[in-house]
């Protein structure tokens, strides 16, 4: 019996969560993401990495429809949450914002309590029905975050008053707070301490028992450290794509050695 669970187990993780084909991004007449296809997996942490300007920032805010807020930006190509186009003039981007959590380069808490940065997302969702409920939701996201025994004493207090580390953790607690299923990182660490860094990668790696996270990162050590499977990307392509461990160690474009060897970049 055990067996048959740790099977099922397996094949739920190795589920495709996103499918994207022949995705283009253009900003105006610049063409910045080039035909990528990539399915992305449930229970998984994806690394996209790449030199700076090299899409892979363009190509995770698609995955959220985040470029629909700016107008010049226009995206082609199929993205599928679960099979369904998330482009499709049926999906209510906010909606499926609540379903594809972000986490930003730098942690931008409210100006609200503690409480009411985790709270905002499942109010406005009409996700809980009387504050006790809320309560819940809060107490659950702050814990996902692993924050929760170091704010439980001050919830009212600013959430622009903790430490980097602390604000970023917030935000990572806003995201879940309202159940996402994919929850897509944009450099989360970039304005931390090592120490900082340490204990988000550490909760990235929790956080993939409930979640697919994709992260883009600058720092190869930490995708490394982080993900199962990485993406490289270069000049608005995806060279590569496969296992962590196979794009670091055994490369099969020339383009992908370079740079992780240092030689682009």
């Amino acid at each position: 019996m055990n067996n048959m669970r740790l099977t099922e187990r397996a094949v739920q993780a190795t589920d495709t969560k996103i499918t994207a084909r022949k995705v283009q991004v253009h900003y105006g007449a610049s063409h910045a993401i080039k035909d990528v296809d990539i399915d992305i997996l449930d229970k998984t942490v994806t690394a996209f990495i790449g030199p700076s300007g090299c899409g892979k920032s363009t190509f995770l805010r698609c995955l959220n429809r985040m470029n629909d807020t700016i107008a010049i930006c226009r995206v082609e190509g199929a993205i599928l949450l679960d099979g369904e186009d998330i482009y499709d003039k049926k999906v209510d981007p906010v909606q499926l914002r609540a379903r594809v959590g972000m986490v930003f380069q730098k942690p931008n808490p409210f100006p609200k309590s503690i409480y009411d940065n985790v709270a905002y997302g499942p109010k406005i969702h009409g996700l809980v029905r009387n504050k006790a409920e809320l309560d819940e939701v809060v107490e659950s996201a702050l814990r996902k975050a692993a924050l929760w025994n170091e704010v439980k004493d001050r919830l009212n207090a600013p959430g622009t008053g903790l430490s980097g580390g602390q604000q970023q953790r917030l935000c990572i607690a806003r995201a879940v707070a309202t159940s996402p299923e994919v929850l897509l990182m944009d450099e989360p660490c970039s304005a931390l301490d090592p120490i900082a860094t340490a204990q988000v990668e550490e909760l990235i790696d929790e956080l993939r028992a409930n979640f697919s996270v994709v992260i883009v990162t600058h720092s190869m050590q930490q995708a490394a450290r982080v993900s199962q499977r990485t993406a490289f990307f270069h000049l608005g392509n995806l060279v590569e794509f496969g296992e962590t461990g196979q794009i670091f160690t055994n490369p099969r474009d020339p383009r992908t050695e370079s740079y992780i060897t240092g030689r682009i970049g």
